[in-house]
C-alpha cells in the first residue's frame, strides 16, 4: 500500500535525505559507500523520513552509481526509514530493469521502498555536443535575482560545459544520436504497468514480471523544470520531487506546473511535493561556512564537464583566485545553499517550505570529513524538531519511526 494512503490531514513537514556518496579526498569509493550506510543509520535514529541515493556515472568523486544495489544495502542496514533512488535515470536504465530491481528490494523490505525516476535527455546532449559553441557571441545580460516572500530565486545559470563525458557514457550504453529518443511518459507508464501487472505484448498477451508485479513500493518523479517530468508526474498522479538545490531559479515554476497538471490516481489523491535543498549545519556560523567552502569548486567542476571530483579540504578551496566568469557559473547554487548554525538553517528551510508549499524537504549535504556530515545531519534534525515544537527523543530506544521531525 502507498504510504500516502494513510497520511493524516494534519500539516507536517518531514525532512528526508538525498545522498551522492561523495568520495572523500584521499579516500576510495568503498569509503564513500560505507559512509553512506553509516549516515543512513544516523538519519534513521534522528527521525528522517526517507533516504534516497543519487545516480552519477564516470565521476571520480561520487560513488553512488548503482542505485538499486546501494538502496538494498541501506535497507538491510536499517529497519524503518524509507529508502530509494533520487533518481534512476531513464533511459540509462530500462523500464523493465528499474521495475525488477526495485521490486526485488521491496520484496524483502515491503512498505519502505521509493522508486524515484529521472529524465536524462542524453539524445539532446548528443545533439548539443555536435554543435560548436560561438565564443564570440555575447549572451544577453542575466535578469536580476528575485526574492519571493523571503526566498531567493536567482536567474538560471547559463554555461556550456564540456560534454565529452556524456558522449562517452552514451557510447558505453550503445545510445546513438540518430536513434529515436524514448518517450518519457511511455517509459513511466511501462514501469507502472510492470508493477501493476498490466504489461502486455504487442499481440495483447500478458507479460509476467514476478520481481515487479505487486511490489509494495512508491513511484516518484524527480524534475528541475516545468517541462516533461513535472507534466508526467502530475498527469499520472504521482508524487513529485522538485530541485531547489540544482535549479533554484526554476523551482517555483516547476512546482506550479506539477500542481496544475495533477490528476488524482489510485496511488495519490492530491499533489505531493518534495523540494530539495543543499545544507551545511555546524555549531557556529563560522564553522559551517568553513565546511561549505569547497562547494563552489565542486559545482564548477560538475557544470564545466570536469565532473564531480573528490571533495577537497576547505583550505584548498580558498587557494586560488576565481574569475568573474567562474563565479557566474556557480552563483545560483552557492547563493542558495543553506549554510550556518542550526537556527539559521532552520529559518531558511522553513521559508523554502512555506514559499514552495512543500510537503517534505529533501536535504543533501557534502563535507570533506564524514564526521562533519553526520554532525550536520544530527544538528538539523534536532533544530527542526524544536522548530516544530516537538520534543526530541535522541536515542535509538526512544525514537519511533519518523517521530522526531514529523
Amino acid at each position: 500500500m502507498s504510504e500516502f494512503a494513510s497520511e493524516s490531514s494534519v500539516p507536517r513537514i518531514p525532512l528526508s535525505i538525498l545522498d551522492l556518496s561523495p568520495v572523500p579526498a584521499g579516500g576510495t569509493a568503498a569509503d564513500a559507500l560505507r559512509n553512506s550506510v553509516d549516515l543512513a543509520r544516523v538519519a534513521e535514529r534522528a527521525g528522517y523520513r526517507r533516504y534516497w541515493v543519487a545516480e552519477h556515472h564516470l565521476a571520480s568523486g561520487v560513488a553512488s552509481s548503482s542505485t538499486p544495489v546501494l538502496a538494498a544495502l541501506i535497507a538491510s542496514a536499517t529497519s524503518r526509514i524509507r529508502v530509494g533512488s533520487g533518481a534512476v535515470q531513464l533511459p540509462v536504465t530500462s523500464p523493465l530493469q528499474a521495475a525488477e530491481q526495485f521490486g526485488t528490494v521491496a520484496a524483502l523490505h515491503p512498505g519502505r521502498v521509493d522508486l524515484g525516476l529521472g529524465r536524462f535527455d542524453i539524445h539532446k546532449i548528443l545533439r548539443l555536443a555536435g554543435t560548436a559553441p560561438k565564443p564570440d557571441a555575447e549572451p544577453p545580460p542575466a535578469p536580476p535575482s528575485r526574492v519571493v516572500d523571503g526566498l531567493l530565486i536567482p536567474p538560471p545559470a547559463r554555461f556550456r560545459g564540456d560534454l565529452s563525458t556524456y558522449v562517452h557514457l552514451a557510447r558505453l550504453l550503445g545510445i546513438r544520436e540518430e536513434d529515436p529518443a524514448p518517450d518519457y511518459d511511455t517509459q513511466v507508464g511501462a514501469i507502472l504497468d510492470y508493477l501493476g501487472g498490466a504489461a502486455r505484448r504487442p499481440d495483447g498477451q500478458p507479460v509476467t514480471v514476478p520481481a515487479a508485479e505487486g511490489a509494495d513500493l512508491d513511484v516518484w518523479i524527480l524534475g528541475s523544470s516545468p517541462g516533461e517530468s513535472a507534466q508526467v508526474a502530475g498527469a499520472r498522479g504521482l508524487p513529485f520531487a522538485a530541485s531547489y538545490h540544482t535549479s533554484p531559479g526554476t523551482v517555483l515554476d516547476t512546482v506550479d506546473a506539477y500542481r496544475r497538471a495533477f490528476r488524482p490516481s489510485a496511488r495519490l489523491a492530491a499533489p505531493h511535493v518534495v523540494v530539495s535543498a543543499d545544507v551545511v549545519v555546524a555549531d557556529t556560523q563560522e564553522r559551517a561556512e568553513e565546511l561549505a567552502a569547497p562547494y563552489a569548486q565542486w559545482v564548477l567542476d560538475i557544470r564545466t564537464g570536469v565532473g564531480a571530483r573528490p571533495y577537497v579540504a576547505p583550505g584548498q578551496a580558498r587557494a586560488r583566485e576565481w574569475t568573474p566568469a567562474e563565479r557566474a557559473i556557480v552563483a545560483d547554487r552557492v547563493d542558495t545553499q543553506f549554510v550556518g548554525s542550526p537556527a539559521t538553517v532552520v529559518e531558511g528551510l522553513a521559508t523554502l517550505a512555506r514559499v514552495t508549499g512543500a510537503d517534505e524537504l529533501l536535504i543533501t549535504t557534502i563535507t570533506t570529513e564524514h564526521g562533519d556530515r553526520v554532525r550536520s545531519t544530527e544538528l538539523l534534525a534536532r533544530a527542526w524538531a524544536e522548530h516544530a515544537g516537538r520534543r526530541v527523543g535522541w536515542n535509538a530506544e526512544q525514537n519511533q519511526a519518523e517521530a522526531v521531525i514529523r
